[in-house]
């Protein structure tokens, strides 16, 4: 059914809203750098990775949000709603990253765990909107994507309320204590959602093989 004058006008400001949003979030993950120059190679070793892990998540979060936004319908109350508690978690990530990636640089460990814990939630909370997303999509009533794109709407729903769950079960004070080699367990577990969603489209291309 075609959209209506005024949805497009609202699509179109929440598209150019979520891009001005995420353009200044990578902005504020590229100045962070700058905010406190490193002192040793490591540090800047160190700088470069932590920047290139919240480019990747602001990415792939970017892109798994056009692609739902494309195709579905922004006049429902808790779709804008959702959109806003989006793009103002998304806003804060990299502030939040940055906060973390302090860690083992200033003695202030309690505000880094606090950071910490603060990011384990808003990572959570952009992949569980995310999941939302793409489950209206995948409802088959609603028809709103072609059949055939149901499969791939189902599965990337799954990925992302599994991530949403790994992030919000680091957000756990045990996931900061428990460490290896000095550093919380927590911030291993960051890096499976990314692995998942790897894994995930690395398999489905084998069977479409």
């Amino acid at each position: 059914m075609p959209e209506s004058s005024a949805a497009l006008n609202t699509r179109s400001r929440v598209e150019t809203l979520s891009d001005l949003t995420f353009g200044l979030a990578l902005s504020i993950g590229a100045l962070s750098l700058l905010s406190k120059p490193p002192t040793t190679p490591a540090e800047i070793r160190s700088d470069i990775v932590g920047f290139a892990f919240s480019f990747l998540i602001l990415i792939f979060v970017w892109v798994s949000y056009t692609r739902v936004m494309s195709v579905l319908p922004i006049e429902t109350s808790i779709t804008l709603f959702l959109n806003v508690i989006m793009l103002f978690l998304v806003i804060i990530e990299p502030y939040l990253f940055y906060l973390v990636s302090q860690f083992g640089r200033a003695g202030e460990y309690r505000l880094i765990e606090y950071a910490s814990t603060l990011y384990a939630l808003d990572m959570g909370g952009l992949n569980a909107i995310l999941a939302f997303f793409n489950y209206e999509l995948s409802v088959e009533e609603r028809n709103l994507v072609p059949q055939e794109m149901l499969p791939r709407h189902r599965r990337v729903r799954n990925v992302l309320f599994v991530s949403a769950g790994l992030f919000f079960l680091t957000a756990l004070p045990q996931f900061w204590s428990w460490r290896v080699d000095n550093v919380p367990l927590r911030l291993y577990f960051w890096v499976s959602p990314l692995a998942i969603g790897w894994i995930s489209r690395a398999l489905k291309s084998f069977r479409d093989s």
